[in-house]
């Protein structure tokens, strides 16, 4: 499928702001475009282009689709693969403890994917500065899209920003304005946590003063003003919870819950995004770019480049059989399986849902379930020509992490969105950053924080019944269905718990669980009680414990630590 932006390198590739100083090289650069040369409106808008298409250049050694740090750290998934050794780094990530600030040392990998996610997210940021450095001194005579054009670029930093943010707590702040010098001094501790959160707000704020709304949006898969209202709004909650230097929640900043309700309340009113009817739809390929992805990276198949701009982050996670090939990583646990079943009443087992593991035959559950995770005796996507029979066989070491397939991020094996290169499958399906069932729960986690848990009952209400009415592709005589509302919350602390699970089932495996976790304050008391039955299940996973104060971020990469001359400070623990 042919999306609406292409990779438009030829003009950036080329282009070179700095000229080389050398008297011992005399001879003229070949291929390169001056600075006036690149101020055309043409070259300006590559130099955007080229800003979004790296948003789409990640790979399964640094995806943007969050599954290894988002699901692996967070107990609702296994690595998977073929055992520890396949990818030690993400075997790594669920036990914890063997986390290192060299990535490098680990055997038999030798690739610090730590330092990789770490370059990539700063490589865009550079795309993203290098574009601004030019159109900041262009008029707007000559380029009348000059502050749309700046809000989606500062839109896109703010994503890449986001998410080192979310990763490493303290990263260095780099913008366009720098010079050369202060970029090489600059540190990751310039900035206090809730500082380098304000840099991050102010170019969303940007973008909500600057872009279009979505539907004056020309283009698909641009940045809009409500794009930037929702990722203003993340930006604000994540900033709420207020943290010390051991990453512990200190307090609740109000003023930041009381914006996010307001932003939320401003794209409501605007009406551009809803909830679609069928669940199903975020998560198949035909149905991309709906009314509920608020925001999503642009992928493509058949678009002139040699593989296309497929969903590589993904690539390993397809199963070994039903028409795929490699490489069964990914894989739900027992735990993420086992908070989808409900009781006589439809809602949760919040206190027993994990004191057996789920039986199809008897066990009720959410309908989600079926859109998220692919078993044993039931159809994989939608498809009952395609049962999972033998679940072993879908499985790559089904003795070490079981044979549960998630399906959120994979299509059918006959989608015409597929692409092959070797034992690898991906597609062109676009990968989602945003929903609006996200931004729903923002603002529902926004009011019980701010004691008005009431007023998010019937948010939370309306996603389950979005829920409780998407069991029309899943088939019959597979599940045994019951989801239900909630008549009201007793109190605050109720409506947390409720808010907190809604999360976990309507975002299943999407890769915010472990960043939920951590902004919350709850993540070791929350793994300790995954770990302490899943250990009697996983056997790799016995030596696993999580460090309070330490295991809430990643490493700083120790080559960026070498290469900042010692600028940068370690994160606490490591």
């Amino acid at each position: 499928m042919n999306k609406t932006y292409k990779l438009a390198l030829s003009a950036v590739m080329a282009f070179a702001i700095t000229a080389c100083g050398s008297d011992s090289l005399d001879v003229e650069p070949k291929s390169a475009l001056s600075e006036d040369q690149v101020k055309t409106v043409d070259n300006l808008d590559a130099l955007v282009t080229s800003a979004y298409s790296y948003l789409g250049n990640d790979h399964y050694t640094a995806p943007m689709y969050l599954w290894p740090t988002g699901n692996l750290r967070a107990g609702d998934a296994h690595k998977g693969g073929n055992g520890a050794a396949d990818i030690f780094a993400y075997h790594a990530l669920s036990l914890y403890e063997p986390l290192v600030a060299d990535g490098e040392s680990f055997p038999p990998d030798f690739i610090d994917l730590n330092n990789k996610k770490w370059v990539r997210d700063f490589t865009g940021i550079s795309r993203v500065n290098s574009a601004l450095q030019v159109m900041n001194e262009v008029d707007e005579s000559v380029y009348p899209n000059k502050a749309a054009r700046q809000a989606e670029l500062r839109f896109i930093r703010g994503v890449f920003y986001f998410d080192l943010k979310i990763h490493y707590d303290q990263v260095p702040w780099i913008d366009e304005t720098m010079t050369p010098e202060q970029v090489e001094t600059a540190s990751n501790v310039d900035l206090t946590s809730q500082e380098l959160w304000d840099k991050i707000a102010a170019d969303f704020r940007f973008g909500v003063e600057n872009l279009p709304l979505p539907q004056d949006q020309a283009q698909v898969g641009r940045a809009d003003r409500d794009a930037a209202r929702a990722y203003l709004a993340k930006t604000l909650l994540y900033q709420a919870y207020v943290q010390d230097e051991n990453h512990q929640v200190t307090s609740i900043d109000s003023d930041n819950l009381e914006e996010v309700v307001s932003l939320v309340d401003d794209i409501e009113e605007n009406g551009h995004y809803g909830l679609v009817n069928d669940y199903a739809e975020n998560f198949l390929w035909e149905f991309e770019n709906n009314r509920e992805s608020v925001f999503e990276i642009q992928r493509s198949r058949e678009d002139g480049s040699p593989d296309g701009r497929g969903s590589w982050g993904v690539a390993l996670n397809t199963p070994m059989a039903g028409g795929f090939g490699c490489c069964g990583f990914h894989v739900p646990t027992e735990n993420f399986v086992n908070a989808f079943k409900t009781g006589a009443d439809g809602l949760p087992l919040f206190d027993t849902f994990n004191d057996a593991n789920y039986d199809a035959s008897s066990d009720m559950v959410d309908p989600r379930l079926d859109h998220t995770v692919g078993m044993e005796d039931k159809p994989f996507k939608y498809d009952e020509d395609l049962i999972i029979e033998d679940g072993d066989s879908w499985a790559r070491n089904p003795a070490t992490y079981g044979n549960f397939v998630s399906m959120k991020e994979l299509e059918h094996p006959d989608c015409e969105c597929r692409m092959q290169n070797g034992p690898f499958t991906v597609t062109s399906k676009n990968t989602i950053l945003v929903r609006y069932a996200d931004v729903l729960l923002w603002k529902a986690e926004a009011l019980i924080e701010l004691n008005r848990e009431d007023e998010a009952l019937p948010i939370i209400n309306r996603i389950r019944q979005r829920a409780a009415g998407s069991t029309g592709r899943l088939g019959n005589n597979f599940s045994i269905y019951n989801i239900g509302t909630y008549s009201d919350f007793a109190d605050q602390d109720e409506a947390r718990q409720a808010l907190r699970w809604e999360r976990r089932l309507e975002l299943g495996l999407e890769g915010h669980r472990f960043f939920d976790l951590v902004r919350w304050g709850v993540a070791k008391e929350t793994l300790d009680t995954y770990l302490e039955v899943e250990q009697t299940r996983k056997e790799y996973l016995t030596d696993a414990e999580f460090t309070a104060g330490k295991h809430e971020y990643m490493p700083i990469p120790q080559q960026q630590i070498n290469l900042s001359g010692g600028a940068y400070q370690q994160n606490p623990g490591y």
